[in-house]
């Protein structure tokens, strides 16, 4: 990742000058000057600032603006920092609390993409416990690249829709509908903007709108 350019640690260096080195301001700064070797860090202190609204303390409107200005990250990475960290801290406390403290080597910690993928991972129905453990287990234990998480997680999702050819097939129909139901709404609230369509013909759109909907149920 190269969000923190030697520019922008320069500038982080200039601001942590004039601040208090036990303050949290101070702390998340101190975490974001090494971001490729503490995101950690950096993701549980960028929560508490995210959760308590800190930033407006330190004259900032919105959290956006925050990152962006004072620590020099985009939205897209501050987001995944603020999931991923609240990912491990929900369902992988144990790993916080344990393997992480005990980690020496700083190859060893898991990347926030790695990290990230878990997450997505774990939101996958198709990903059973089993899988999900195994994919945890290549994540945490053995830091393995993102690349090869992505890889083995596309094989399992694969290998899980083969399996269950009915369940893909439901999937399919449903999103059609959805996607269907989502044209026809749109195309319902042109034509009556636009006055184009007799009520009568309009209300028809609504119903068959609905009766779609009850096929989703």
């Amino acid at each position: 990742m190269q969000e923190m350019k030697s520019k922008a640690i320069e500038n982080i260096e200039s601001k942590m000058e004039s601040m208090d080195a036990d303050s949290m301001r101070y702390l998340v700064l101190k975490s974001a000057k090494s971001f490729k070797s503490s995101w950690v860090e950096l993701g549980q202190t960028l929560y508490t600032v995210w959760k308590d609204k800190l930033y407006k303390n330190w004259g900032y409107t919105e959290f956006d603006t925050y990152t962006r200005k004072e620590i020099g990250i985009r939205k897209q990475t501050a987001l995944k920092l603020l999931r991923s960290y609240y990912f491990l801290e929900k369902e992988e406390p144990e790993y916080l609390k344990n393997e992480y403290n005990e980690k020496k080597d700083i190859s060893a910690v898991p990347t926030l993409e790695a990290i990230d993928a878990l997450r997505m991972a774990s939101k996958k129905k198709v990903i059973d416990k089993n899988d999900y453990d195994s994919i945890k287990k290549k994540v945490l234990d053995e830091g393995r690249d993102v690349r090869e998480v992505k890889k083995d997680l596309t094989q399992l999702i694969r290998q899980r829709e083969e399996l269950d050819p009915i369940e893909e097939r439901r999937k399919r129909r449903e999103a059609l509908i959805k996607r269907f139901i989502s044209t026809l709404r749109s195309l319902k609230n042109e034509l009556t903007a636009n006055k184009l369509l007799p009520v009568r013909m309009l209300d028809d759109i609504e119903k068959l709108i609905s009766k779609l909907g009850s096929e989703l149920r």
